[in-house]
């Protein structure tokens, strides 16, 4: 069993798995943070962003080649964690000769869908000459070709499997079967259990223990795995996110009473819907019932839509909330009162309906694109405004370096509600795996906080690292293999006891192999020759077959009958495995170990043939 880590990201993962003849990419993800090396794309020509200087890289070139980990036509199917971990699909599923299958839960398909739109809107940069590239992984990706790649994202080959998280498995080739557990990051995320009938891996990816919209964590089921595979941690371990969010709702009150306008750059999905629900009971209480909140993104009203209709993937308050019936999500009572509007963009409706001060949902995270970078250029000037971010991903200093020097309010809440190391330490007590594999970054502190021994991983035994291009050979072997026998061949066999609740049986019979499933069957007599004569073979000497043996040689016992027979002068060695009887007159050396009893005597045939005799005393006949 192998690992292959494509990505040195430990929360965008995508690593390749090949287990009993099964090649699987574990998440897909897409790291988009160099679009920090590029100047915001404004919706209108900006004569002070552009005239500032381009970036470049350190050795003043862009490296174009990668060498490539493995080919990736060679995989068989692709598990997506989240929405966040499948960004680089439509290039694997349309450029790499990929022809797999890829498994996803429905809402993590159609939201994924929803976020990558807004990378839609980069397709822009590919008039640029010096076209901005990206590397997902191990593989050179233009963004010309990824962004093409995204326009044939509906023709996706993805079977989707809208059941209960738990409630159900998919067989693969029959060698393995794989079978989602919801992770409670977000809606529709999963773990993914990975198992043969003796081997059992788990993949623990974006995973949360927190009680906010998506169902539970199913924790239970991660128990009694060989191989554990962690990774998307949480971005900020020192950050809480009830914290956090006490503090977006503090920043965003005291922004509105100022008579100033409050921009959060988010994603179409995710934290979003858990802010929504925060101001909801906030609103009131604050006295911000007639500020207008606004969400722009070209698919705001698909994603708020669909948050609504993917009960079954919902925590248990807001499923019983469907039964009532009533919305599950409070932000449904936003829109029809009005407090909340949403618009694909900042053109048509949204032009009349403006009002200030306000509050701004858009994207992109990053300022480099989308409408958010409208709003930077409108309120940045002003100390009224504030730009609060929530999202994690991207580095807010980063992000707001081209606007500077800008006179808004900055203020940074991240809100990432995936384990921390506390939590995943404690989990991976209750579910003891044998053996943790995870991110070299997971293995010690951060560079920036050195000290911080409680932000890193403490296991016994240690986890295994993996870093980027790295191939690691999973601690396991594989001893059993599941053979089925039929049942004409059962009835024919005699099975003898050797312990009590223990017996066996001597099995002639042919192997039949299909599927990687294995079966047991009659021996069938050869069909009679037309030309020749059919010959009867004859039974082997004895009239049976060589009897089976098994059994122990113990050593105390077989000593006293050696010296019965005129064997005294004997020396034994303890080893590892057994004893190494050394006869010293007869030259002689015998091993008796667990699986084998060795004799090792040179031209003393009748000696060897006595010793043999004594061995067989010892022994059960079957």
């Amino acid at each position: 069993m192998k690992l292959y880590c494509l990505s040195g990201h430990p929360t965008l993962p995508c690593n390749v798995l090949k287990f009993k003849s099964t090649t699987i990419m574990l998440d897909c993800a897409l790291d988009t943070t160099s679009v920090l090396n590029y100047l915001p794309l404004p919706l209108v020509h900006s004569p002070r962003l552009s005239k500032l200087p381009g970036w470049i890289s350190k050795d003043g070139t862009i490296n174009l080649e990668k060498k490539e980990l493995l080919d990736l036509s060679t995989i068989d199917v692709i598990l997506i964690s989240n929405y966040h971990c499948m960004m680089a699909l439509p290039y694997i599923t349309e450029h790499t000769g990929f022809t797999g299958t890829v498994y996803a839960t429905e809402p993590t398909l159609q939201i994924g869908r929803y976020a990558t739109a807004h990378l839609m809107q980069l397709s822009f940069y590919s008039s640029n000459p010096e076209m901005n590239n990206f590397y997902h992984n191990n593989m050179k990706v233009t963004l010309y070709t990824f962004m093409s790649a995204f326009r044939l994202m509906t023709n996706l080959n993805i079977m989707i499997k809208n059941q209960e998280v738990v409630g159900f498995f998919l067989e693969l080739f029959g060698a393995v079967q794989i079978s989602p557990l919801s992770s409670g990051y977000s809606l529709g995320s999963s773990n993914w259990i990975i198992q043969s009938h003796h081997e059992k891996v788990s993949y623990v990816s974006g995973s949360s223990l927190l009680t906010t919209h998506p169902q539970p964590m199913d924790q239970s089921s991660l128990k009694n795995s060989d191989v554990l595979i962690l990774t998307g941690l949480t971005q900020m371990p020192t950050a809480n996110p009830d914290g956090m969010l006490g503090e977006f709702c503090s920043n965003l009150a005291m922004t509105i009473r100022a008579g100033g306008n409050v921009l959060v750059p988010c994603y179409s999905s995710g934290v979003i819907y858990d802010l929504l629900e925060c101001l909801y009971q906030f609103i009131d209480s604050a006295n911000l019932g007639t500020t207008p909140f606004y969400f722009i993104s070209p698919v705001a009203n698909s994603s708020l839509e669909f948050s609504q209709i993917f009960a079954e993937w919902l925590c248990h308050n807001k499923q019983t909330k469907v039964y009532l019936p009533e919305p599950p999500f409070p932000h449904a009572e936003l829109i029809q009162t009005n407090k909340l509007k949403h618009y694909p963009s900042i053109h048509g409706d949204f032009s009349s309906d403006f009002k200030q001060p306000c509050v701004v949902f858009t994207g992109h995270p990053s300022l480099r694109f989308g409408d958010v970078v409208h709003f930077m250029e409108l309120w940045g000037k002003s100390n009224l405004n504030t730009i609060i971010f929530t999202e994690p991903d991207f580095s807010y200093l980063d992000a707001l370096a081209p606007y500077q020097p800008l006179a808004m309010k900055c203020v940074y809440c991240p809100i990432d509600t995936r384990l921390n190391f506390h939590q995943v330490s404690k989990l991976l007590k209750e579910v003891q795996p044998l053996h943790v594999v995870c991110p070299d970054q997971y293995t010690q502190p951060p560079p920036s906080q050195s000290h911080r021994s409680d932000l890193m991983l403490e296991l016994q035994p240690p986890p295994m690292p993996y870093r980027r291009c790295s191939v690691l050979n999973l601690p396991f072997r594989r001893c059993y293999e599941r053979v089925y026998i039929l049942p004409e061949l059962a009835n024919s066999l005699v099975p003898s006891e050797l312990k009590p609740g223990v017996s066996v049986a001597n099995v002639s019979a042919i192997l039949h192999s299909k599927d990687n499933k294995h079966t047991l069957q009659v021996t069938a007599p050869a069909p009679p020759s037309k030309k020749r004569k059919r010959v009867v073979e004859e039974p082997p000497v004895g009239g049976a077959p060589k009897p089976l043996l098994s059994g122990a040689v113990p050593l105390e016992p077989f000593l006293a009958t050696l010296q019965k027979h005129g064997i005294t002068e004997v020396k034994v060695e303890e080893t590892t495995d057994g004893h190494i009887l050394h006869l010293q007159a007869e030259d002689t050396l015998i091993q008796l170990e667990e699986d084998g009893t060795h004799i090792v005597c040179d031209n003393n045939e009748p000696l060897r043939t006595t010793i043999r005799d004594l061995v067989l005393r010892f022994l059960q006949k079957l």
